[in-house]
C-alpha cells in the first residue's frame, strides 16, 4: 500500500480536476467566458508532455554513457507517452482556440512551434521503426531523442515569446495567472497539475514495466538457447 499511494493520489486528483474543472464557478472574463475551465486540462497536460519529454531525454543520456538496453526502453516509452501527452494538449487546445480565437488553426506561432516540436518526434518513432538492428537502433534514438529535447525548449518556450501571438504568456500577453486566475481557480488548477503528472508517470510506467518484463523474458531466452 504505500508504494501505491501515488496512485491514490492520482486518482483522487485527476477526478477532483475533472469534478471541480466542471462544477466550481470561474471568472467571467470577456471572450474566454466558461471557456477558461479548459485551463484545467489543457495547460495541465502541456506540462505532462514536458515532464516525460525530460525524462525520455535524462534515460538517452543514460543509455549513452552506460549502454544498458533497459534505459533506452525508458526513454523510448516515457517519449511514447510524451506525444500522447501532445495530443491531448494538441486537441484540446484546439478546441479552446475555436472559441475564442475564431478558429481552431490560427497559425499562431505558439500552434507551429508546437506543431513543429510534434513532428520532431513523429520523425523519432519513424526513425525506430526503420532499424532493425537493436544496439544500432537505441543508440541512434537516445542521440536523436537529446537533439529534440533541445529543440523543443526554444520552439516552445523561447521563439512564440518574442513574437507577436494570441496565446497568454507569449508576444507580451499577459500569463492567466496575472489577471483571472484567481484563488478558487487555483484550487483546481494546481491539483489538476500534479493529477495529470502523476497520470503520465503512471501510464509510462505501467508499459515500461511490461517492455522490461518481455525484454528480459528475449534475452533469457537467447542466453538459455546458446548454452
Amino acid at each position: 500500500m504505500r508504494k501505491s499511494w501515488w496512485k491514490v493520489a492520482c486518482v483522487v486528483l485527476v477526478a477532483y480536476s475533472i469534478i471541480g474543472g466542471l462544477l466550481m464557478q470561474v471568472p467571467r472574463q470577456h471572450i474566454l467566458n466558461e471557456t477558461i475551465r479548459n485551463l484545467y486540462f489543457h495547460v495541465p497536460m502541456w506540462f505532462t508532455m514536458i515532464l516525460l519529454f525530460t525524462g525520455a531525454f535524462i534515460y538517452a543520456i543514460k543509455y549513452l554513457r552506460t549502454g544498458r538496453l533497459e534505459y533506452d526502453i525508458n526513454s523510448v516509452i516515457l517519449t511514447k507517452v510524451g506525444i500522447f501527452f501532445s495530443l491531448l494538449g494538441m486537441v484540446t487546445g484546439m478546441e479552446w482556440a475555436r472559441f475564442t480565437w475564431g478558429a481552431a488553426w490560427s497559425n499562431d506561432p505558439k500552434q507551429l512551434g508546437t506543431a513543429i516540436c510534434m513532428l520532431i518526434y513523429f520523425a523519432y518513432l519513424i526513425l525506430r521503426g526503420g532499424l532493425s538492428d537493436e544496439e544500432k537502433r537505441a543508440k541512434i534514438s537516445a542521440v536523436y531523442n537529446i537533439f529534440a529535447f533541445a529543440l523543443m525548449i526554444p520552439l516552445i518556450w523561447v521563439l512564440p515569446r518574442m513574437v507577436d501571438s494570441l496565446h497568454p504568456g507569449n508576444g507580451g500577453n499577459p500569463g492567466f495567472n496575472a489577471y483571472d486566475l484567481d484563488a478558487r481557480m487555483r484550487a483546481v488548477f494546481y491539483p489538476a497539475v500534479l493529477g495529470w503528472f502523476l497520470l503520465g508517470l503512471w501510464i509510462s510506467t505501467l508499459i515500461i514495466r511490461i517492455e522490461l518484463i518481455r525484454f528480459r523474458k528475449e534475452n533469457d531466452f537467447i542466453l538459455n538457447s546458446n548454452k
